[in-house]
C-alpha cells in the first residue's frame, strides 16, 4: 500500500510543446514568437494545480520508459506529485500536446494521446490490485483522453462507486466521451459552453442554461465555464452563476484545468458552493493573466 494520496488524477501525462506570439493570429499566420515545451496534460495540469492549493495528487496515466517518459516522470517527481502508479510502456511512446496561441486565443492545437488509449485500462490496476484501498473513496479528477469503452466502464465500477468524481473532456473534440456520466448520474461535470452543446446536441448562449440543460439530460452535478462569460455550477438543488474577474488574456492553454483543479479543492477544504466558485474563478483569472507560476 503506498501513502495515501488526497486525490487521484486520472488521465493524460505529456508534453505540452506550446507556440506564442505577441501579435493576434489567424490561419495561416507566421509570426514571431516563443516556444516552450512543459509537464502538461489535463491531469497532469489538474495534479500540478491541486499541488500549489496544497493537497497531494497521485497520477494515473500512461508513460513511455523513453527519454522523453523519464524526463516528464522527473519533471513530475520535483512538482512534489506521485508517480508510483502512473504505468511505464516499454513500446508505447510518450504522449504530447502541440498548441498555437495568441492575444486573440488559442489558434490551434493538436492532443497526441494515442499511447494512453492503447495502455486502456492498464493505468487502473492500482485501483483493482491493491494499491489503493478498495473500493476507492476519495476524491478523483479523471479527464476524457481516456476511450470511451474505459470511461463507460469508470462510469459503472464499483471501485468508484464510493469516490467523488469529477470529470472533464479534455477538449470539445472529446466531450462526447463524458456521456456514459450523464446516462448514469455520476460525478461532476466540468466543462465549457460549446463542450455542454456538444453533449446536448443543441447550442447554447449562457452557462445558466448549459448546466440545467445537463441536470435535465442526467448529470448528477454539472459546472459550467464560458470564458471571460459567467460560469455556473448546478446540481439538484441550486443554480449558482457568478461573473469572473477581468483580467488581460496572456495564456489559455490549462486555464480550464486550473479552474477545476481550484474549484475541487475550494470544496474538498470546505467552502460553500459560491465561495468554492469564486475561488476557482479568481484562480483561473490569475492564471490567464500570467500571474500563476506553472
Amino acid at each position: 500500500m503506498i501513502q495515501t494520496p488526497d486525490i487521484l488524477c486520472i488521465g493524460s501525462v505529456l508534453w505540452d510543446v506550446i507556440g506564442r506570439g505577441d501579435t493576434p493570429m489567424r490561419q495561416g499566420s507566421d509570426m514571431p514568437g516563443r516556444i516552450t515545451r512543459l509537464p502538461g496534460g489535463v491531469a497532469l495540469n489538474i495534479a500540478m494545480a491541486l499541488k500549489r492549493f496544497g493537497l497531494t495528487p497521485a497520477l494515473l496515466s500512461a508513460v513511455g520508459r523513453d527519454v522523453e517518459g523519464d524526463e516528464l516522470i522527473t519533471a513530475c517527481k520535483a512538482r512534489g506529485l506521485m508517480t508510483d502508479l502512473i504505468y511505464r510502456s516499454d513500446d508505447l511512446p510518450t504522449d504530447q500536446y502541440m498548441a498555437i496561441e495568441a492575444p486573440n486565443g488559442l489558434i490551434a492545437a493538436i492532443a497526441d494521446a494515442h499511447s494512453l488509449e492503447a495502455a486502456g485500462d492498464k493505468i487502473l490496476r492500482p485501483l483493482s490490485e491493491g494499491a489503493l484501498a478498495q473500493p476507492y473513496e476519495g476524491a478523483v479528477a479523471l479527464d476524457g483522453n481516456l476511450t470511451l469503452d474505459l470511461l463507460s466502464i469508470m462510469a459503472t465500477s464499483p471501485l468508484l462507486a464510493h469516490a467523488d468524481l469529477r470529470v472533464a473532456p479534455a477538449s470539445p473534440g472529446k466531450a462526447l466521451r463524458l456521456s456514459p456520466f450523464l446516462q448514469h448520474g455520476r460525478g461532476t461535470l466540468y466543462v465549457n459552453l460549446e463542450e455542454a452543446g456538444l453533449l446536448c446536441q443543441t447550442h447554447f448562449d449562457t452557462s445558466d442554461a448549459a448546466a440545467a440543460t445537463l441536470l435535465a439530460r442526467g448529470a448528477a452535478r454539472a459546472v459550467v465555464t464560458n470564458g471571460g462569460q459567467p460560469a455556473t455550477v448546478a446540481d439538484g438543488t441550486r443554480l449558482i452563476t457568478q461573473d469572473p474577474p477581468p483580467v488581460a488574456v496572456t495564456r489559455v492553454t490549462g486555464a480550464g484545468d486550473t479552474f477545476m483543479a481550484a474549484h475541487i479543492a475550494a470544496e474538498l477544504r470546505g467552502l460553500t458552493p459560491d465561495a468554492a466558485l469564486d475561488d476557482a474563478l479568481a484562480a483561473a483569472a490569475l492564471y490567464v493573466s500570467g500571474e500563476t507560476k506553472i
